[in-house]
């Protein structure tokens, strides 16, 4: 529920609002904006009449919000949510880029790795220490191991990491030592670990569900949000569709219809969403063309010789040669006002 104050409304109205619904139980949060005084309201609404609330003084326009999102809907908030991270911001006009391996393998691949990217103009460091793969056999990373070289990838280049977690039982150290926390396409239905994220305020990056309808990706975020971590920056990583020739069906068009629906960041996963390295570019393009936050990329020292998804991983000349593209697009379309 949405509730609009009139403009010659004072603090005295609004303060009187806000007791009314708190003593019904329910959960009231400051969505104003710069031109509008604006209340959302979280919670089982069904409990009060419309009727009630705009018969209080002061109150404009009562809308109840459809969605089953609630903290998520841009109904709840209108301006574009911006996430910190470490000081790199996500969000709200800017354009982030997060890049870096797939796993993290060795201390020098990870080093060589980072410092390229840094040079580049990425501004965040991906890689990934706890791997979920399909096969049991596949590589599974090097865990905490693979934690502290990022770590120390991190102190050597400033770039802040983004990794992925795997169990609720890690969240508490993730939270000490993880500038962004992945929630990976496997584990965006795992609500326990999702429960557990929202105990904490580090950023959690949301991919979606590899079948995962818009609402259902949305709603996983709601149950972060809903513990109070109302940090959450979406992924688009590709869907699962009847198409074998890539890897998955990279939908461009849930960042359009995120933008609508929600006021949260959104970046897209071009590297996972084809899994061919020679697309990822073209495809970046793409995603900043249609109002994407950011972009995460795969990027490898010796791709061939990758222990987990070599073929969809850019060199570091390819990522440079992304980069100044991106940048230049970015520019461009700012300067338009696009």
């Amino acid at each position: 529920m949405v509730i609009k104050m009139r403009k010659d409304s004072g603090e005295k109205e609004l303060l009187h609002l806000v007791e009314f619904l708190q003593k019904k139980g329910l959960e009231v949060k400051d969505a104003s904006s710069s031109e509008f005084k604006v209340v959302g309201v979280v919670g089982d609404t069904s409990v009060i009449d419309v009727k009630d609330i705009e018969a209080l003084s002061g109150v404009d326009k009562v809308t109840r919000i459809q969605d089953p999102f609630k903290k998520a809907n841009r109904l709840m908030k209108s301006e574009d949510t911006v996430i910190d991270v470490s000081g790199v911001k996500i969000g709200g006009g800017t354009f982030t880029v997060m890049a870096g391996p797939c796993s993290v393998e060795t201390r020098e691949q990870i080093l060589e790795v980072a410092n390229s990217v840094q040079k580049s103009g990425a501004q965040i460091l991906r890689g990934g220490a706890f791997k979920p793969r399909t096969s049991p056999y596949a590589f599974q990373g090097l865990e905490m191991e693979g934690l502290e070289l990022l770590k120390e990838a991190r102190k050597e280049t400033g770039l802040p990491i983004v990794t992925e977690i795997m169990s609720p039982s890690h969240v508490a150290k993730f939270a000490e030592e993880v500038d962004v926390i992945q929630v990976g396409a496997r584990n965006m239905q795992n609500f326990d670990l999702l429960k557990e994220l929202g105990k904490i305020d580090t950023p959690i990056l949301l991919k979606r569900g590899m079948s995962a309808t818009i609402e259902e990706w949305l709603m996983s975020a709601e149950y972060i949000m809903a513990g109070g971590n109302e940090n959450v920056i979406l992924c688009e990583r590709g869907i699962r569709t009847f198409e074998k020739y890539t890897r998955n069906t990279l939908d461009l068009s849930a960042v359009l219809a995120v933008k609508k629906l929600s006021h949260l960041p959104v970046i897209v996963d071009p590297s996972h969403a084809t899994g061919k390295r020679w697309m990822v570019k073209d495809l970046a393009l793409a995603a900043a063309a249609v109002g994407a936050d950011g972009l995460m990329i795969e990027v490898h020292n010796d791709p061939e010789n990758a222990l987990c998804d070599g073929a969809q991983s850019l060199e570091p000349k390819a990522f440079d040669k992304l980069m100044k593209s991106v940048n230049s697009l970015v520019t461009a379309l700012r300067s338009t006002g696009e």
